[in-house]
């Protein structure tokens, strides 16, 4: 039985080659493909910080790091094009509606603290 938010075997069968950590390639060879995976789907669905990520899926600082380089190496935008075209993957649909955003990161101007009158010693 599927967790919620979680790969189908199916789906795992057609991303798993194009995940880093293969025996067939050079470094370190990752036990933990499939549960990271499952993690971080279950992050972006849900809606939850890392720090809340069940304990199953590893420490939510860790995993985060781990999405955030592969990431940055296209191994999501691969993983997510290969699953786009599954029918029971709307799930894995991430937009404006389902992502939230911290105050700050809208990249409005800070405001700047003004100088009392007072302390202007032009004025006086």
């Amino acid at each position: 039985m599927v967790k919620r938010y979680e790969l189908t075997d199916a789906q795992w069968q057609r991303i798993k080659a194009l995940l880093p950590g293969k025996a067939s390639d050079p470094g370190r060879t990752a036990a933990d493909n499939r549960l990271f995976v499952n993690g971080v789907l279950w992050v972006l669905r849900s809606g939850a910080h890392w720090h809340d990520l069940p304990e199953r899926y590893g420490e939510g600082k860790a995993v985060h790091k781990r999405f955030r380089r592969w990431c940055e190496s296209g191994v999501f935008a691969r993983v997510l094009e290969t699953l786009a075209g599954d029918a029971d993957a709307e799930y894995m649909s991430i937009d404006s509606t389902s992502v939230r955003a911290h105050q700050h990161s809208a990249g409005a101007q800070k405001k700047m603290a003004r100088a009392k009158p007072s302390a202007d010693p032009a004025v006086g």
